[in-house]
């Protein structure tokens, strides 16, 4: 058990926090409050300070202004209480290649304090909970990068955390991995309450929109800001009606076609169809004369329709408009 208060129902709460390296403001004004039993996802391209925030929460970086509470407990003034309440994945988890998978939990059991009677019932339950009990003494360094990364997760569970840090947990994973993993963290949110069990609060950094899709509230960041922060569902409505998938050929011809016209913002590939973003809601007249330009600039069109609008057309939109 941790010493956790109490009172708290947002056991995350980053207010108005900055951390510069040298000239350079990583973190600027970011603030985000995580629940329990919900995971935030922190979105965006490599670069725009999603690790530096986890860092600051986890404790590894102090900020220079603004507060960071975890369970009640200042990151800044009560470093060990908060520590005591997280569980942290970051993305190059630390295994020991040559210990026993059983060994390498009870090594970071042990790192935080956790008596013998508590982690060895505790590593049994965990790897259960993970799909790694039947590798419990296979060596670390034998075991493939899905399983290494159910290790660290299951490292970062051993003490009964009631926040999570998950730093990009999946990246270089195959989709199947990604999935399992994906279900894992969805249990530990669902959890019934118990005296010995409780919903985890999860902030997990990604740059993979799929997976922004499956969390409960999304923050987009760029360039160390929070600059769009809501449920999924919430941040696509934004563009309502503002989409339309291209589908035909040659892909280049068709972006520049279409392009030309007034009422298109932005034309974006996506796989082997187009994207385009208009300024205002679509019609059939503004689609026929989409399709009309593109005939006779030369190009074939096999389907122009409007299409609910996804994640990263919102993520396109919200980065241009803060560099317009």
């Amino acid at each position: 058990m941790t010493n956790e208060r109490s009172y708290p129902e947002t056991l995350i709460a980053v207010e108005d926090v900055h951390r510069s390296f040298g000239g350079t403001l990583a973190v600027r004004g970011v603030s985000l409050g995580v629940r329990s039993g919900e995971i935030y996802g922190l979105v965006g391209p490599d670069g725009a300070g999603k690790t530096t925030v986890m860092r600051l929460v986890v404790g590894a970086l102090r900020a220079e202004s603004g507060r960071i509470l975890v369970c009640g407990f200042d990151v800044s003034g009560e470093p060990e209480q908060a520590r005591s309440c997280i569980g942290y994945l970051s993305q190059r988890f630390s295994l020991y290649e040559d210990l026993t998978v059983l060994e390498n939990i009870r090594f970071f059991a042990e790192v935080r304090g956790l008596p013998a009677a508590d982690w060895v019932s505790r590593c049994t339950q965990i790897l259960e909970f993970v799909g790694l009990l039947e590798f419990a003494d296979r060596r670390a360094g034998q075991l493939s990068g899905g399983m290494k990364q159910k290790l660290g997760l299951a490292s970062a569970l051993v003490t009964r955390p009631r926040v999570l840090l998950l730093d990009e947990p999946t990246t270089g994973v195959d989709p199947v991995t990604r999935q399992n993993f994906w279900q894992l963290v969805i249990r530990l949110t669902s959890l019934p309450a118990t005296e010995s069990e409780r919903p985890v609060a999860v902030l997990l950094s990604t740059p993979y929109m799929d997976e922004a899709a499956r969390c409960g509230r999304v923050g987009f960041i760029r360039d160390g800001r929070i600059i769009a922060e809501g449920a999924p569902s919430v941040l696509r409505e934004r563009l309502q009606g503002r989409i339309l998938e291209l589908r035909g050929a040659p892909l280049h011809l068709l972006r520049q076609a279409v392009r030309q016209d007034a009422d298109v913002d932005d034309v974006q590939a996506f796989g082997d169809r187009l994207h385009v973003r208009l300024r205002s809601q679509s019609s059939a007249a503004q689609i026929d004369r989409l399709a009309a330009m593109i005939r006779s600039a030369g190009g074939k069109i096999d389907a122009i329709r409007p299409i609910p609008a996804a994640l990263e057309d919102v993520f396109i939109d919200l980065s241009a408009g803060e560099h317009a």
